[in-house]
């Protein structure tokens, strides 16, 4: 199976997500599967030599159509705190401050793929998994937390060089 086939896995996997009942089993099944296949297409690429730009350019839409169709079937079931918008808004905020800082800086887009962003997303990916049981306040100071480090680490990276 190449990486791309992967890839292709996860959007359509991820469109399924769209017909299942949140926090069902099937939900989860399908929710689990996509997060697995995104770890799994790029180290495919990587062991069988086949990095390719349009692979890059595929994880990231797949990436993209997994986060809207979350937030579709998720967004409207859970009562968000304001606080919760204010802090994911800071660091959005960071975020886009972060990207036009590499623009001045290095003159082109960065993407940093430290420790702490990869930590942050397997947090978020675990969000949904974890608000059953733990519920939304706890889980999103966990994720929020992470995002925030890894957002103002990034900029530091950014504005230094360094990585």
């Amino acid at each position: 199976m190449t990486a791309n086939t992967i890839t292709f896995f996860r959007i359509a996997v991820s469109i399924i997500l769209l017909f299942c009942s949140v926090f069902s089993s099937a939900f989860y099944v399908f929710y689990i599967a996509a997060g697995l296949s995104d770890m799994l297409d790029g180290f495919v690429a990587r062991k069988t030599d086949t990095v390719s730009k349009l692979g890059a350019r595929l994880d990231t839409i797949a990436d993209f159509v997994l986060v809207v169709v979350c937030m579709i079937k998720l967004l409207p079931v859970l009562n968000i705190p304001a606080w919760l918008y204010i802090w994911i808004g800071i660091i959005a905020l960071i975020k886009v401050v972060n990207i036009i800082s590499a623009f001045a800086v290095q003159k082109r887009f960065v993407a940093v793929h430290s420790i702490m962003n990869k930590v942050t997303g397997a947090l978020l990916f675990l969000l949904p998994l974890t608000i059953p049981a733990v519920g939304l306040k706890y889980s999103a100071v966990i994720v929020c937390a992470a995002a925030t480090f890894a957002a103002i680490q990034e900029g530091h990276f950014i504005r230094t060089g360094s990585e």
